[in-house]
């Protein structure tokens, strides 16, 4: 006997409810009653800030009383018309989560108090391999306003997943339940791997004394939320140019950068400073993004944790997991989430800073050719005058003549996705140096001093 993974529906592998979407299409169908059900709608909003209630849930299991004598097959047909518009909100990072069960070959199943005729075409849709659900009794093609075995919910809830298991050889000790309710708890409880996510407030606080995982679905993993915000959208305030006195930004037209879907952002590395100016540039486009950065940067105190928890994607390229980065740029970009990447890995030393001929690692290239994702070019200039690479910190002392930096997006670059990356990650190379000044691109002599600048505190200067 193996484990499942059983997960709930609403504000689990959905962002919101789906109830509203599916009493829309009852009521499109002429299923459903004239104007909707007194205080439904009040009802749903307190569901999506709040979760399950016990009037919403009342609300829930009176439904089967309401529809008695329609017809089966014009309820199925709503739950196919309403699969369409519920596939849109379901989380970003659910299929990954799914994809994760069915690679270890467990089944996969939805478990929800939503009737089962009304959720089943989304859970086909998802590759769910069945559904745990409450059931209407029905005679002769109708519905007779009674329940078929469990209201599935709470206790009832466990009842009915405790019965599939059985009929199906699974063992609850290794399985696997995600769920956000506080009344889910009988089931998250009885399985070995249970998930509390985007949590109510008393599951939360339950998860919190038995050490249950909290997760979220709409952020990438590790990223904590409080309601409906993350760490991001806190420094999303203090990402402005304006609150950076020290530094002038020139951006000129990003109306390349995609405004939603998955986008790899690939820049020159010159300073410590570039992690700004692109953070800076994703928001003005309107998009969060994730960095993909060296171990370094996550190893720091401080600053470590707050990259992850901003949804860094933490680089070791001397450990066994080398390609580990890779799959979670991947999954953020399947997420519809713009990744961050330098591809040079490390600013150059010395007078190798003064190149004009850039070297990338594949990485970038390897992530475009899995993901299929476009690869915006970045050209970056002047950061290393705001934090050259042989200061610790930047000089924010400079308020009275600020340097300037340059940020030009160029459009997506148009990639072979050769087996061994390395002709594509040259054309993103070359992309990157068409959006360089014109003396970035000329061969030059750099003066000691230059070389002292772009050379690490402490190291010795390569000449």
């Amino acid at each position: 006997m193996g484990g499942a993974a059983f997960f709930d529906l609403d504000r689990t592998l959905l962002k919101g409810a789906s109830g509203p979407i599916i009493a829309e299409a009852l009521g499109a169908a002429g299923l459903g009653p004239e104007g909707g059900i007194p205080g439904q709608s009040l009802l749903y909003r307190a569901y999506d800030l709040i979760g399950e209630t016990l009037p919403s849930m009342a609300l829930a299991r009176g439904a089967a009383r309401l529809a008695r004598g329609q017809s089966i097959e014009a309820v199925r047909q709503v739950g196919k018309q309403a699969a369409d518009r519920l596939e849109e909100i379901v989380a970003p990072y659910a299929h990954a989560l799914i994809e994760e069960h069915r690679n270890a070959k467990r089944p996969i199943v939805l478990a929800t108090t939503t009737p089962h005729d009304l959720v089943a075409p989304l859970a086909e849709r998802l590759g769910f391999d069945d559904v745990v659900a409450t059931r209407y009794a029905e005679r002769d093609g109708v519905y007779t306003g009674r329940l078929d075995g469990e209201f599935v919910w709470a206790t009832g809830k466990l009842a009915a997943v405790r019965r599939w298991s059985k009929e199906n050889g699974i063992n609850l000790s290794e399985s696997y339940a995600y769920s956000d309710s506080f009344y889910d708890l009988p089931l998250l409880l009885a399985v070995g791997h249970p998930h509390a996510v985007n949590p109510d407030p008393r599951l939360r606080a339950v998860a919190t004394l038995r050490r249950i995982p909290v997760i979220f679905l709409d952020v990438p993993p590790g990223v904590p939320k409080l309601g409906p915000f993350e760490p991001f959208d806190a420094v999303r305030l203090l990402t402005r140019p304006e609150l950076i006195p020290y530094a002038r930004f020139d951006f000129g037209s990003l109306e390349s950068i995609p405004k939603d879907g998955p986008a790899i952002l690939v820049a020159n590395h010159r300073s410590y400073f570039d992690t700004v100016a692109m953070g800076l540039t994703a928001v003005r486009a309107g998009r969060s993004p994730r960095f993909l950065g060296k171990k370094e940067v996550f190893d720091a105190p401080i600053i470590g944790p707050l990259a992850k928890a901003m949804g860094g994607i933490r680089v070791d390229r001397g450990s066994s997991t080398a390609a580990e980065p890779l799959r979670q740029a991947a999954r953020a970009l399947d997420a519809g989430e713009v990744v961050i990447v330098m591809p040079q890995g490390t600013i150059p030393r010395g007078a190798e800073f003064f190149n004009p001929k850039l070297k990338g690692k594949t990485g970038a290239a390897r992530l475009a050719a899995m993901t299929k994702a476009p690869v915006i070019p970045i050209g970056l200039w002047g950061t290393e005058q705001v934090w050259p690479r042989s200061s610790r910190l930047p000089n924010v002392t400079n308020l009275l003549h600020p340097p300037t930096i340059q940020i030009r997006a160029g459009g997506p670059v148009s990639l072979a996705y050769d087996d061994d990356a390395v002709a594509d990650t040259q054309r993103i190379m070359d992309a990157i140096v068409d959006l360089l000044p014109l003396e970035a691109r000329r061969k030059k002599k750099p003066t000691a001093e230059q070389i002292a600048k772009a050379t690490p505190a402490n190291a010795k200067p390569k000449g």
